[in-house]
């Protein structure tokens, strides 16, 4: 981690911050900077400020700016379960337990690796680490996970998921019982102030987040809902459920994990995605299967 710290002369004062540092730091463009201030990677005076905050003679700005781990990303052969493929985009059914692309920890065991080994064809755009890729789920997340197999089908899904065109439908077992059949969650996202590598609802530093959920089967102690998310906020599902009082079975970073079920991740299951075909601009609905450790689940709660 590289720790820049700037004190704000007389000349700069009043400039908004992400203007000004995207003219102090070389190489930085304004939305770079926009982003490290919206993750809490740049403070004043040790405070989180957004990206119109004007600054002020004297002001301590202090930037913290990962350094580019250089990694050559390799293929890397890996069972895939493709649930439909063309000439365009490819569809999988991604298993818990795997990171969609190169991070900190995770260079050669990726989604990213194994598509590498299994195919050339996978859009440009996002760069070396993340070919392909137009969005995310968790690394304990499985489901339905749409990959761009050239640059027009990238730009079209991208613009897709950004203009919520798309509907995402996802399962996820519950610990407690929900007292309303459906509901809507309507409630702002935006990095922890207390832990920078959790989310958290709060009104100041976030986005707006929606998710809408309905519950498909009731337990002892337990609820089966199938949620659909407006937005995709990072661990949206997750963050929503736990505020609410009712944290997603298994997770540890927003629960307390699941010791009594022996539940290993947390039971959250993208199952269904519908997007327009970037070609053809047909709809298209595909769906992934349970995986066994979610299903035996169900079954134990159910006998």
């Amino acid at each position: 981690m590289e720790e820049k710290i700037i004190t704000v002369n007389a000349e700069d004062s009043q400039k908004r911050i992400d203007k000004f540092l995207a003219e102090k730091l070389e190489g930085k463009s304004r939305s770079y900077i926009q982003k490290l201030l919206e993750n809490g990677s740049i403070t004043v005076d040790d405070k989180e400020v957004q990206n119109s905050y004007r600054i002020k003679e004297n002001e301590l700005i202090r930037i913290k700016i990962k350094k580019n781990k250089k990694a050559d990303i390799k293929p890397a052969a890996m069972d895939l379960d493709i649930i439909y493929e063309d000439k365009d985009i490819l569809v999988l059914n991604k298993k818990a337990g795997i990171v969609v692309h190169p991070a900190p920890g995770h260079y050669d065991d990726t989604i990213v690796n194994a598509l590498m080994a299994y195919t050339d064809d996978l859009s440009g755009i996002n760069g070396v680490k993340r070919p392909g890729i137009v969005h995310r789920l968790d690394m304990d997340t499985s489901g339905v996970l749409i990959v761009a197999k050239n640059d027009h089908s990238h730009k079209s899904l991208v613009e897709q998921f950004k203009m919520r065109e798309t509907q995402k439908y996802y399962l996820a077992l519950l610990k407690g019982n929900i007292p309303y059949q459906k509901g809507k969650i309507d409630a702002p996202i935006g990095r922890d102030p207390s832990s920078r590598k959790k989310m958290a609802v709060r009104k100041r530093h976030s986005k707006k987040a929606i998710s809408h959920f309905k519950i498909k089967e009731e337990f002892k102690n337990h609820t089966l809902v199938e949620v659909k998310i407006e937005t995709g906020r990072t661990h949206q599902i997750r963050v929503h459920f736990s505020y609410m009082g009712y944290p997603v079975a298994g997770d540890k970073k927003y629960g307390n994990g699941e010791e009594k079920l022996s539940i290993n991740r947390q039971m959250l299951h993208a199952y269904r995605l519908i997007i327009t075909h970037p070609v053809s601009e047909k709809k298209m609905e595909f769906k992934a299967e349970l995986p066994d450790d979610f299903s035996d689940i169900l079954k134990k709660l159910r006998n």
